[in-house]
């Protein structure tokens, strides 16, 4: 079941092993960064559950036949209703929760992106988690550690999940897409995220402009940069990825010259005005202007 799964191989061989030997906790909490596997484990792990055959792999069961098309009765999956989880689906799940199981001898509930519960909904749910039914399992699927309540946390099996590694990264693109031409520094900005590496995997052109900014910016003047790097405008929805990027390199070229480092700064304070909703455009201009300023100071003029 978890076959087509890569990384985080100890926590699927801990899992496995608590339904073989009947020890399964009654809620869980998976935390880790997004794209990592937490959702898909969770979702190998409710169906290894609710099989009704003794192997617990059998994939051909009713119930397992029934998960594979959305249509067990048994599983529940919930997820956030506009920007969060409302106390409304918590308290129709624990309506629902109190019904025996139809086709298994056990209830899946699937919590994704739990760390969206109002305080309200988490309150809500502790009073389930307190006292579950026997034949319940609830997986609470999270990134945001601290968002959780302690009490909902005390009450859970923890699960923390790793990055994937990075040669684990390059050989599912390479197998997955046939992409095996990736940069260092685009590895890097994966963050060890299959999701990101997905979501990313056909921007490099774009990614490759950054590293072009970089390594030109000092040798033309401020209107063509703006010009030319029109990109930047033009990513608002990833543009925190895009500076992510810009950080990975500046990194690496500060290792050689320290004057890089305070262009991370720049890039820096631009991260933290885009989130304090400053003006989108004002706050790009501002950056490439003082990053061409803090570089340009190096040569004393351009090239």
């Amino acid at each position: 079941m978890f076959d087509k799964i890569i990384g985080n191989e100890q926590i699927i061989e801990t899992l496995v092993k608590s339904v073989n030997q009947d020890k399964t906790s009654h809620s869980y909490l998976f935390l880790g960064i997004q794209g990592i596997g937490k959702k898909l484990i969770a979702e190998e792990f409710a169906k290894m559950l609710l099989c009704i055959e003794q192997s617990k792999y059998c994939n051909k069961c009713k119930s397992c036949i029934e998960f594979n098309t959305n249509n067990n009765p048994d599983y529940i999956y919930i997820e956030p209703d506009g920007n969060n989880i409302k106390i409304e689906q918590i308290r129709k799940m624990q309506k629902n929760i109190q019904e025996k199981p139809i086709i298994s001898s056990k209830k899946v509930y699937i919590i994704n992106d739990a760390d969206l519960m109002t305080r309200e909904a988490q309150n809500c749910l502790l009073k389930t988690l307190e006292e579950p039914p026997k034949f319940a399992t609830i997986i609470l699927i999270g990134s945001n550690d601290t968002a959780f309540l302690p009490t909902i946390k005390s009450r859970c099996t923890i699960l923390h999940f790793n990055k994937i590694k990075d040669d684990e990264l390059q050989k599912y693109l390479k197998e997955n897409y046939n992409i095996s031409n990736i940069s260092k520094n685009i590895i890097e900005i994966f963050q060890g995220s299959i999701g990101k590496a997905l979501y990313l995997k056909d921007k490099q052109e774009n990614y490759q402009i950054l590293e072009n900014l970089i390594e030109d910016i000092n040798k033309k003047n401020l209107i063509d940069i703006i010009n030319q790097y029109e990109i930047l405008y033009n990513s608002k929805e990833e543009i925190e990825d895009m500076l992510d990027y810009l950080n990975i390199i500046l990194l690496r070229k500060s290792k050689q010259e320290y004057l890089y480092t305070n262009c991370i700064n720049i890039v820096e304070d631009t991260k933290r005005r885009l989130k304090q909703n400053a003006n989108y455009d004002m706050s790009i201009d501002n950056m490439l202007f003082n990053i061409w300023e803090e570089l340009i100071e190096r040569n004393g003029n351009i090239n």
